[in-house]
Formats: structure tokens, C-alpha cells, sequence
């Protein structure tokens, strides 16, 4: 497994001469850093590792500027290195960088670490003792506290080797964990060759890169192809995680990119304005961190402007830690667990660290966050096979109100597909999660179905209240109300099983419903049907209801919706209705009468329907059409479908 290698420290210290001394590779590539004798942009370089098995290994080098007013770079460099060479000059010992550049790898996650103290020939014993005693005292309490140091110098080339063995050890003993199941490739350069177009570098997170892969420039969604891979100067197929990775993209523009942007697959991550994280005020902030404050925002390669908003408080305390909105200048594609560096405007100093919880659009409004006390330990919870399903519990409480899909639970966690299926399964198991979309892989936290459930209850409630005479709502209506279909079908779907809804043909209720008439609806609807029982082939019309029972027209409606709910009436078309048991009989005649014939005349079904006049008869005929018992065809009908007789 590969590792790279990152320089961090004061500027002048020696960090460019060390690697060049290491590896015999000049990493100052620009004709002002030549010039001026200062490193400004990331250099990289490559530092060759013993043979395995007759493969050649090579370790990545990122070599960072040490001057304050290029931070930024220094971060971008530092973010995704496996541990960290801690350059401090004899002649100096620690200075500002050297503290700033300690704390943003302790921010950015880097658990390990070698010091070189060099310029060792510029120094007598004494001062170079001294020198180590101030070291020890400085790292005491970070990761570096129990790390070697190493005397060197790169002139004389003393120590030389001893460092070298010990960066070599470190290839053996680290064993970095990496998501190998999202490719994510920071860019960090990007420029062109004459004959090969565009390419960018990056350390590869996570995932692998390979040639001839479709994928997308994040966050602009540019589509692009793989044409080539180089890792440390090697021509690949594939390339790792953990390797300095450059890439030939096709079909695009050197200014269609730049440096922050990330390399991915089509649809694997989601570029946000907004994220939740983990904030953490550094104890060397010189003053608290106050709500609504701007910083600079560093992730990956990325530097951006955004603004802080605390959870429940009004300032964070150094060495405080708590919850956090980071709302940004533009959007941005992240991670769980990716560590950010946050500094201020004025003095321009790291101030915070910071860790993603959600990247992703459309989490809960901060102040609707439930337990967010249970978000802080989420890191920690992911790493514990006891805690874990309980973790992912609280990413879906802390998800989308409609679910969160498979695809993107994978940026919530760190789990593997197989991990994170395996407690999708048991959450549902334990009906703590529901999966309402297969097709997708949805899930939802149990709470928030009952609140589906609780509301599409609400709905047929409020819709008893305003239409009391009818026993049913339809059912299209009532799913119209939910802004995913497959969620509405699959909550009613739930409250059907559990008797608390009642189904008839296409309309739904609350189980308990009753229609209940007052004396003068009752005495209506008595009076309606008789109308039509007394001359049921020529039932009244709508209009001639209207003109004679003195009702409110809602009211008349109502009524009849209900005799229609009761199956004792039929609408026929707009203002016309039909006893369920007359047009019964009409169809029944109809169906005898296509067992002999194939067509159907105006004077056949003038017989079959007892004698229909027109103004009754055309209408008949049409509903029999839109309900695909007949068609038309010219001037007669036919059965069209033929299974009902």
C-alpha cells in the first residue's frame, strides 16, 4: 500500500533542500521561487522504496511553501498525506509557521510523524542539544510528542541516511485507512501539454483511476473521460488511493478547471451550499469564535469564503467543541469525516478545525436538528461495531425527510458497502428504518414514516370535516399531497394493513368514518331517489333538480355523490345520472345481444334499452365507450372486449 510524505514547517527552514537532498529532485519549479529562494506553489517528488517481489515501490513527496502569506497552499498540500516530515532549523528552532503548520495536521487528521532538525552543520553541540530540548517541549501533548529526531544537514549530507531509513520504516509501518469505494481526486494543479491536452494532479483519496473511466469535474458537473494515468512518473492502467496521481482528461479546457475542484465518477457526490459539521476552536485561537462569523474555508484543495452558524450558542470558546452550519460563497462536494481548516480574517490565523457530519442539500434546518448532541461522537461511533448501526440511526434522523438513498448514505458514513448494507439491514430489521424505494434503495428513519403517516391521517381528517357527506376521498387526491409518490403509496400502502384506513374502489378513509345526515340531508337524499326510481329511463337532470328542490347546489351534489358512493346511482356524463340497477340491466341486454351479433345499431340498442330516447340514448351509448365495453365504428357499435361475454 502506498503512503506519501508531507513537509510542513517555518519558512527558510530547509524543507526544499532536505527533499532535493532525499530524492534528488528540485521540487521549486517556478522561475520566482528560483529566484526569490522561496517555495510558493506545492512541490512533489518521488522517494524510491526497496524492491517487493520485483515491483518497483516509489513514495509520494508533497513539498509545502512555509511562508504565512501561502497557507492556502500549504493546507491544500498537506490534505490527504499519510504523515508528516516536521522540518525545524537548528539555527532558529520553533517559529510561528512551525506551530500554525503542526496544528493544521493535528486539524487535518495525521497521526504520525518524523522530525528533522536541520542545518545541523551551522550549529555547535551545545546550541544543537538545546535545540532538541526545545523540540521535545514544543511537540509534547501532539501526535509528534514520542516521534524521532533526526540532526541533518543537507549539505554535508550528515544524517542523510538515518532519516532515510526511518521514512522507509514508515512505508512498512503505516497502514492508512482508505474508502476504496468512492473515487476522489482533489486537483491540485492543472495545466496542459502540447499533444496530450489537459491534466491535473491531486493526491487520489480514495477509489481508483482508471484509463478509459467516464467521470465529472465536482462541483460544476463537467463530464470528461480518462485518457491516460501517471503516478509518480510511471505510465498505469489503474492507480491506487494513497498515490500522487496525475491525470489526462479528455474533451475539456485547462480554464474548465481549477485548483479545489475534485475529480469523481458521474453521480457520487452532491455539491452543497451548505454543510453540518463538527467545530472545534483551537486552544491557541486568541479569542472565541463567534455566531455568524466569516472565515476562510479550507477542504481538500479548496479554499473558500463562508459564514459560521453555532448550535445553541452565541460564541465557541477555544479548546470548546460543537455543532455548526457552514453556509458558503459556492457550492461545494465533501465527505463525512473529511477534516477542514477554518481561518480568520484578521490576524490571518488558523483558528478552528473542523469535521464534515453532512455535505449534503436539504439536511434539517439547524435549530430542527433532533439529538444533535449524538452527532459529535458519530467519528468514533463508525469505528465501533457495537455503535455503528446506532450512528447510521442518526445520519437518517439527520437526513432528508423523504429518505436518503443508498448512493448517497455512502457520503454520511465510513462505512464499506458491505458494512453499511449489513446495518441498513438490521436497522430495518429492527424497524427502526423503512426501505419504501427498492428500485433506488431508500431509506427513511422510522420517525419521520409516523410523521408521513400522521399526516396523511390529518388530510383525510380535515377532508371528513369539509365534505362530511362523502364516504370517501380520492384516492389520486390524497397521494397528490406528498412530494414523492413511492413514499405516499408506500405510507398508505402501511395504514391499509393496519386497518387505520379503509379502501373503496378508488377512494380512501379513515376506518372509523361514518356519514352521519342531519334530518333535512337525510329527508333530501330519501326524495332524490325516489325521483329517479319513479322514471328510471327518464331520470331527471341536474338542472331540473336545482330549479326544484330549494338546496344549496353543493349540498344537491353531495347528496348525490353519496348515492353514487353507495353504488345506487351512476354519473353519466356532466348534469345526468342513471340507476345503478337500470344501467345494470341495459348492460346486461347489451352483452346478450353482442353473443349473436357483431354490430350494434341506434335502433338495436333503442330496443335493448327499453325504448332510451335520444336525449338519453347518445349519452348511454358513450359512457358503455369510455368504460371500453363498445366502440364506435361508423354508424354502429362493436364489443371491445370481447371477455365479458
Amino acid at each position: 500500500m502506498a503512503i506519501i510524505m508531507g513537509t510542513a514547517g517555518h519558512i527558510d527552514h530547509g524543507k526544499t533542500t532536505l527533499i532535493q537532498a532525499l530524492t534528488g529532485i528540485q521540487c521549486d519549479r517556478l522561475t520566482e521561487e528560483k529566484k526569490r529562494g522561496i517555495t510558493i506553489e506545492l512541490g512533489f517528488a518521488f522517494f524510491d522504496l526497496p524492491e517487493k517481489n520485483g515491483q518497483k515501490l516509489r513514495m509520494g513527496i508533497i513539498d509545502v511553501p512555509g511562508h504565512e502569506k501561502f497557507i492556502k497552499n500549504m493546507v491544500a498540500g498537506a490534505y490527504g498525506i499519510d504523515f508528516v516530515l516536521l522540518v525545524i532549523a537548528a539555527d532558529e528552532g520553533v517559529m510561528p509557521q512551525t506551530r500554525e503548520h503542526l496544528e493544521i495536521c493535528s486539524l487535518l487528521g495525521i497521526q504520525n510523524g518524523i522530525i528533522a532538525l536541520t542545518k545541523k552543520d551551522m550549529v555547535d553541540h551545545e546550541m544543537l542539544e538545546l535545540a532538541k530540548e526545545d523540540i521535545q517541549e514544543f511537540v509534547k501533548g501532539s501526535f509528534l510528542e514520542h516521534a524521532p529526531i533526526f540532526p541533518v544537514s543537507s549539505h554535508t549530507g550528515e544524517g542523510l541516511e538515518e532519516l532515510k531509513q526511518a521514512i522507509i520504516e514508515k512505508n512498512h509501518t503505516i497502514r492508512p485507512k482508505r474508502r476504496n469505494n468512492i473515487f476522489r481526486l482533489p486537483v491540485d494543479r492543472v495545466f496542459s501539454l502540447k499533444g496530450h491536452g489537459t491534466l491535473v494532479t491531486g493526491t487520489l483519496l480514495s477509489g481508483s483511476a482508471r484509463v478509459g473511466d467516464e467521470v465529472c469535474i465536482m462541483p460544476r458537473n463537467i463530464p470528461s473521460k480518462i485518457r491516460s494515468v501517471q503516478s509518480h512518473g510511471q505510465n498505469l492502467e489503474k492507480a491506487l488511493a494513497g498515490n500522487r496521481t496525475s491525470v489526462n482528461l479528455a474533451n475539456i479546457e485547462v480554464s474548465d478547471i481549477e485548483r479545489g475542484n475534485t475529480v469523481t465518477y458521474p453521480q457520487t457526490l452532491f455539491p452543497s451550499a451548505r454543510w453540518l459539521v463538527k467545530l472545534h476552536c483551537l486552544s491557541a485561537s486568541p479569542k472565541p469564535i463567534r455566531n455568524r462569523t466569516e472565515i476562510h474555508f479550507h477542504h481538500g484543495t479548496k479554499e473558500v469564503m463562508a459564514k459560521l452558524y453555532l448550535k445553541d450558542k452565541n460564541k465557541l470558546e477555544p479548546n470548546e467543541t460543537c455543532l455548526c452550519e457552514v453556509k458558503f460563497s459556492e457550492p461545494m462536494c465533501g465527505v463525512f469525516g473529511d477534516k477542514c481548516i477554518l481561518r480568520n480574517f484578521s490576524p490571518l490565523q488558523t483558528i478552528a478545525g473542523a469535521s464534515i457530519i453532512n455535505p449534503l442539500p436539504h439536511f434539517p434546518k439547524l435549530r430542527e436538528i433532533p439529538d444533535p448532541e449524538n452527532l459529535l461522537s458519530l467519528e468514533q461511533d463508525f469505528l465501533d461495531e457495537n455503535t455503528r448501526n446506532n450512528a447510521l440511526y442518526e445520519q437518517l434522523k439527520c437526513g432528508n425527510k423523504t429518505g436518503i438513498s443508498l448512493r448517497r448514505l455512502t457520503l454520511l458514513c465510513n462505512l464499506d458497502e458491505k458494512d453499511l448494507d449489513k446495518a441498513l439491514q438490521q436497522l430495518t430489521a429492527q424497524k427502526r428504518c423503512i426501505s419504501y424505494d427498492k428500485e433506488n434503495k431508500t431509506y427513511l428513519a422510522a420517525p419521520y414514516a409516523l410523521e408521513h403517516e400522521q399526516a396523511m391521517l390529518e388530510i383525510l381528517q380535515k377532508y371528513h370535516q369539509n365534505e362530511p357527506l362523502k364516504q370517501y376521498m380520492p384516492k389520486a387526491s390524497l397521494l397528490s399531497h406528498f412530494e414523492q409518490p413511492k413514499l405516499a403509496h408506500y405510507v398508505l400502502e402501511t395504514l391499509i394493513k393496519q386497518k387505520r384506513i379503509a379502501v373503496f374502489e378508488d377512494g380512501v378513509c379513515l376506518a372509523e368514518h361514518n356519514i352521519a345526515l342531519k334530518s333535512h340531508e337525510h329527508t333530501l337524499k330519501t326524495n332524490l331517489y325516489d325521483e329517479f326510481m319513479q322514471n328510471p329511463q327518464n331520470p331527471p337532470l341536474l338542472k331540473e333538480l336545482i330549479e326544484k328542490y330549494s338546496v344549496p347546489q353543493k349540498e344537491l351534489l353531495d347528496v348525490l355523490a353519496l348515492l353514487i358512493q353507495e353504488h345506487k346511482l351512476i354519473k353519466i356524463t356532466e348534469g345526468m345520472y342513471f340507476l345503478s340497477t337500470e344501467l345494470a340491466e341495459i348492460k346486461n341486454n347489451i352483452l346478450q345481444f353482442f353473443k349473436n351479433n357483431q354490430d350494434m345499431s341506434p335502433g338495436d340498442f333503442k330496443e335493448l334499452s327499453k325504448g332510451l330516447t335520444r336525449k338519453y340514448a347518445i349519452p348511454v351509448l358513450e359512457y358503455f365507450d369510455k368504460e371500453r365495453m363498445t366502440i364506435r365504428v361508423g354508424d354502429v357499435r362493436r364489443l371491445r372486449n370481447t371477455g365479458l361475454i
